[in-house]
């Protein structure tokens, strides 16, 4: 299992070793750039292949069960977006210790349970707005009809079909696999943080969870692999950055205020019960 550090930024910040998953050879990609220049995948193709990969990791996956307090909290949370901005969303919580979140282009959401562990209600919120922004924005699409590209390709490298064929069990998995830990562009990274911000603002939520959210993952980032850090740096944007970015817009929107943690109930409950 990927440690914590790397699941959230493969989930958030968009780096991916998908390319380590689906690697795809000369031969491969050759096709790509000549059989494939008219290649056609659209939305209902996008949400089709994502419904399969999400069907199968739900399988693969310990997913929480409706009384689970991780369920109720995320119902609790999220319950009135199951159409957001004419998305139809489903969302589920995967327990798992991964800090780790996403969403694909059938508006399926995933939220992992190391996640909710370090993030309030308020962060959770602006997370899981930035993925959706990935669906708005067809990110989401775009990433698939590249996952698919690649799986195809690795069986039929010389195929010139422009339709989009069945792909076997195994392919779907791996599918899933880069659907989970893709990566996006620096551009579409930005384009999902102002997503985030505007789906709070727009809510009514607390605009500067928004900041608080990208520091959480600024200050997990202190401290690793430079290495690491140096990759991610490369080609997406610095979470300290996209934190700034953030309390720039709520103080141009006359909102901004430094961010107090809520307090989780769980923990209101001991404490009450003590007295």
């Amino acid at each position: 299992m990927k440690s914590i550090f790397l699941a959230l930024f493969v989930a958030i910040f968009g780096l991916s070793d998908a390319n380590a998953q689906i690697n795809l050879g000369e031969k491969a990609l050759g096709a790509l750039q000549k059989g494939y220049a008219g290649f056609t995948f659209s939305d209902e193709d996008a949400a089709k292949l994502s419904k399969e990969a999400v069907d199968k990791m739900d399988k693969e996956n310990p997913v929480a069960g409706p009384k689970d307090a991780y369920t109720i909290r995320l119902n609790k949370l999220f319950g009135k977006h199951k159409a957001e901005n004419g998305l139809a969303l489903n969302y589920k919580v995967y327990k798992l210790k991964d800090v780790n979140a996403f969403a694909t282009a059938d508006g399926s959401v995933r939220v992992f349970s190391g996640l909710m562990d370090i993030m309030d209600d308020n962060e959770i919120l602006a997370v899981i707005g930035h993925e959706i922004g990935h669906v708005a924005n067809h990110d989401s699409r775009d990433a698939i009809k590249a996952a698919y590209k690649k799986e195809a390709l690795l069986d039929a490298a010389g195929s010139q079909s422009d339709k989009v064929a069945a792909v076997t069990e195994g392919q779907i998995g791996n599918i899933g696999k880069a659907l989970m830990n893709n990566s996006h562009s620096r551009q579409q990274e930005t384009d999902a943080d102002t997503y985030s911000y505007d789906f709070m603002k727009r809510n009514k939520y607390n605009v500067n969870a928004v900041e608080s959210a990208f520091s959480i993952l600024a200050k997990m980032g202190e401290g690793t692999d430079s290495s690491f850090i140096t990759r991610m740096m490369s080609s997406h944007p610095d979470p300290k950055q996209r934190a700034e970015n953030a309390k720039a817009r709520a103080q141009a929107d006359g909102l901004y205020k430094p961010y107090v943690k809520q307090v989780k109930a769980k923990a209101k409950t001991v404490a009450k019960k003590k007295k």
